[in-house]
């Protein structure tokens, strides 16, 4: 099959992409999960895409090629024009516009009135034409009633379609779009509306900005529609960078959860076959499949009810004991930002103030090691730290002790 820079199918591109931005010290030889071919076409699309933030090091076992981007000095998150290069037939073509030019007078027609106007208005002018199918234009056109280009009227019993009236984005919404395509988990909607404009804003920049988690937006839209919908679902899942083996699992979504740390994205649902609360990082579902809607959706929603109380991440505690942790904290005069700071993550902890200078926070949660990476971030303050599991205290300290030899701190 000739090379080309448009895609088919998505998942491929998203993985390769996935594998260009995080791993870029993988040399050509070893992405052996498909060809070598496969390698080197899906490399080219992303060069024709990314070109000015793709780098190539040489190294004693090749080439390795990596996706370099610097999120704080961009205004749009080039990872959005995977999603513009999907590919089409000489027929989607024809008929995409076609369709629309012979519907523009805001005549509603009948699917056989819209065959023959193509034929008659457009077809009919070109030697050998082949004459068009009516139901592959039905297609098209129930296609593009899904997607909004369209909308359909039944009258008696004919369905007519015609051109939905949609208004361009008003200029003075230029800056919301702009806004809302960098912060919103599902951005690439208004990368779209912003392509409309002849001007866009370039003036928002964002100091964490985790833009490769926009290579998931189309499992995301999906898990929200089946969250709002409640619908079950089967999702294939890959446990880890590494494994290529699949795993179908038969879940009920419940809510959605990003990271503020890493910006990692994660469902949350109820495993009808292991019969308990799980978690999935969405970079490592590959597919979902739409199941019937759940009969009894307050069920699996009074388990997320009962678990939110003490859950800080995403370790499923349900069935096992709570760790009781408390940590007492210093802060001299001025730094009252401090108090401030836990208050605001605090989860689902408390922040106690038991003399001046002095915090305390005390939380009951599945999981007390989850709190670690955030308690370091307190580290010169932290005068006291409890947990009814010895192994949180323990590590802590031993990550104190490793980072003292790491960085040639003194000993005592």
């Amino acid at each position: 099959m000739a090379y080309s820079e448009l895609i088919k199918n998505f998942d491929r591109i998203r993985e390769y992409m996935r594998q260009f931005y995080v791993y870029g010290f993988r040399s050509r030889t070893e992405y052996d999960k498909k060809s070598v071919r496969s390698y080197d076409n899906e490399r080219r699309r992303i060069e024709s895409w990314l070109g000015g933030y793709m780098g190539f090091r040489q190294t004693a076992d090749g080439k390795n090629v990596f996706l370099s981007v610097d999120s704080r000095t961009i205004s749009g998150n080039p990872l959005y024009n995977a999603f513009k290069a999907k590919s089409f037939t000489d027929g989607d073509v024809t008929f995409h516009f076609y369709i629309l030019d012979l519907l523009r007078d805001g005549r509603a027609r009948t699917a056989q009135e819209i065959v023959d106007g193509l034929w008659e208005e457009y077809l009919c002018r070109f030697d050998a034409a082949p004459t068009p199918d009516i139901s592959t234009v039905r297609k098209k056109l129930t296609e593009y009633v899904s997607l909004g280009i369209l909308q359909s009227e039944k009258q008696g019993r004919e369905l007519r379609f015609s051109l939905c009236q949609s208004a361009p984005l008003p200029a003075e919404w230029a800056e919301a779009a702009a806004f809302f395509s960098e912060a919103d988990p599902l951005g690439v909607v208004g990368s779209y509306l912003l392509d409309t404009l002849q001007e866009v804003p370039d003036w928002f920049q964002f100091k964490h900005h985790y833009i490769l988690h926009t290579l998931d937006s189309q499992l995301l839209l999906q898990l929200l529609t089946a969250i709002g919908e409640h619908r079950r679902i089967k999702l294939t899942n890959a446990s880890g960078r590494k494994s290529e083996r699949e795993v179908v699992h038969p879940v009920y979504p419940l809510k959605i959860f990003i990271s503020t740390q890493g910006g990692r994205q994660y469902l949350l649902c109820w495993h009808y076959r292991f019969r308990k609360l799980m978690f999935f990082r969405l970079d490592y579902i590959r597919k979902i499949e739409p199941g019937d809607i759940e009969q009894h959706p307050e069920l699996y929603e009074e388990h997320y009810r009962r678990f939110r109380p003490h859950q800080w991440g995403t370790s499923v505690g349900p069935g096992r004991k709570l760790d009781h942790i408390e940590v007492t904290l210093t802060y001299g005069p001025g730094e009252g930002h401090i108090p401030r700071r836990l208050e605001r993550e605090k989860r689902c902890g408390t922040v106690e103030l038991p003399e001046e200078g002095q915090c305390r926070y005390i939380a009951d949660v599945y999981d007390a090691e989850e709190l670690l990476p955030w308690l370091r971030t307190f580290i010169g303050r932290i005068t006291r730290l409890e947990c009814s599991n010895p192994d949180v205290v323990r590590r802590f300290y031993e990550d104190l002790e490793q980072m003292a030899k790491l960085y040639g701190g003194e000993e005592g």
